[in-house]
């Protein structure tokens, strides 16, 4: 049901305040999604990003947080880089997960303490041999605006849209890293933070605080997703980009 959804809703029916667009895809997954979950679990919380905010979810133990279609804009081109991103969370923590990319049939999992899997395969985050090796993926308005110029001179860079894909290639091993400066909200990443931990990584927000989810504010500060190996050496490229990044506003 979620694929016929899909078909032929690629049109822009408005854009928000930030810029962000929304086709009719978003409204109708969501539709079904949210009909879907609440009519199996009527006592469950409900926060998404084409739902209108119900404040009665702070006060639930299990919360669904949902994107219909994280990376719209993808999408709307037609580049097979969106996702439908559904995350549980009991008590602010991610205990089951799913990331669906319907371009490449791709459907990844988590459940907490259980394991990460695409297609119903066991994924795992995968190291390296070298620091030259390193793949990390950039979000393409952020490359777009010359925000990636200082790392490709140390990494291998590739865009990719979705954060939620993003997220569930490096739990499915395809590259070592993705991080983002900028604030995220709480469905765009619930999902993913839970695959790449059940996949061996490491994930946290800029700070290197773990997430805790379905707070009232849903703005997080930044994400950094890595392998266990490499996490100490991207966080400080981060905080060297956050503190370059600071002094140009200053400047300018």
């Amino acid at each position: 049901m979620l694929i016929s959804s899909l078909k032929n809703t690629s049109h822009i029916l408005r854009k928000k305040s930030n810029n962000d667009i929304v086709t009719q895809a978003d409204l109708l997954v969501n539709e079904v999604i949210k009909n879907q979950m609440m009519a199996h679990f009527p006592d469950y919380g409900w926060l998404s990003e084409e739902s209108v905010d119900d404040v009665k979810r702070l006060s639930c133990h299990k919360v669904w947080i949902v994107d219909p279609v994280d990376g719209t804009k993808e999408y709307a081109a037609g580049i097979p880089e969106y996702a439908i991103s559904v995350a549980l969370v009991e008590n602010g923590i991610p205990v089951l997960a799913s990331v669906y990319n319907p371009a490449t049939n791709e459907l990844f999992h988590a459940i907490k303490n259980g394991g990460a899997w695409c297609n119903d395969k066991p994924v795992r985050c995968a190291d390296v041999a070298s620091h030259q090796q390193l793949l990390l993926l950039a979000s393409r308005s952020e490359y777009e605006r010359g925000e990636w110029l200082q790392v490709e001179k140390q990494y291998r860079v590739q865009q990719v849209g979705s954060i939620a894909y993003k997220l569930a290639l490096i739990a499915a091993g395809k590259a070592q890293a993705v991080f983002s400066l900028g604030q995220k909200n709480e469905w765009d990443i619930a999902a993913g933070v839970l695959l790449v931990a059940e996949a061996g990584g490491m994930v946290t927000d800029l700070q290197g605080k773990q997430f805790q989810f379905n707070h009232e504010n849903v703005l997080v500060d930044g994400i950094i997703a890595t392998t266990k190996s490499c996490y100490d050496e991207m966080i400080e490229l981060v905080k060297k980009l956050s503190a370059n990044q600071d002094n140009s506003s200053t400047l300018s």
